[in-house]
């Protein structure tokens, strides 16, 4: 079954140039059997234009392909489509800031930024080593911060406060400013969706 965009998703992605796209997303492409492999998370993604499949080997990367996708079918193909091949701006933003951003403040579409406070605050190895298992690195915003990449181009900042007497435990998440030249406003939101999943999926 085809998720509500894929089809054409699937259409422009095999109308395009690969070399274009292998230097754009910072890619592979296996020509011989139309396959391209992107890392998410560090996990190998195959996306096969033949038998139009978005797959994994490892176990994370199934979880991500199979149980979010709903998040990641529909943002891998259209990463590999719009990617461009441009530096990070070292600038971090908040969802809400991007064009469109409002987005992320209306109803179903806040991010469940809480969840990642309850499950992680006094926790903070196991959000490192659960962040390591997914590419992570460490950072030092906050209590604890990670740098995680749900796409090659596309790195997402994961930052924890502890609280305190006057001020509950809370989270929060940020994108390079260069996440628009490479991802729509919604995509963009099913990007952070994956990875607010993707940290509590062993939690």
């Amino acid at each position: 079954m085809l998720w509500p965009g894929e089809k054409e998703a699937w259409d422009i992605l095999s109308g395009l140039d690969s070399e274009h796209i292998k230097n754009n997303a910072k890619v592979l492409f296996n020509s011989h059997d139309s396959v391209y492999e992107l890392t998410c998370f560090s996990q190998s993604i195959f996306v096969s234009l033949t038998d139009r499949d978005i797959s994994s080997k490892s176990s994370l990367g199934k979880l991500l392909v199979n149980s979010l996708s709903d998040y990641s079918r529909l943002s891998i193909l259209r990463y590999l489509i719009h990617a461009n091949n441009l530096p990070f701006t070292d600038k971090l933003v908040r969802p809400s800031d991007l064009s469109g951003g409002e987005i992320f403040a209306r109803g179903t579409h806040v991010l469940p930024l809480n969840r990642i406070a309850s499950s992680f605050t006094n926790h903070y190895n196991e959000f490192l080593n659960i962040g390591k298992s997914l590419g992570g690195s460490l950072l030092h915003y906050g209590d604890m911060s990670l740098k995680l990449f749900p796409f090659p181009r596309v790195p997402v900042v994961l930052i924890l406060w502890s609280g305190d007497e006057e001020f509950p435990p809370n989270s929060s998440l940020l994108f390079d400013s260069s996440c628009t030249y490479h991802l729509s406003t919604d995509i963009l939101w099913s990007t952070a969706m994956m990875t607010v999943e993707m940290m509590l999926i062993k939690t």
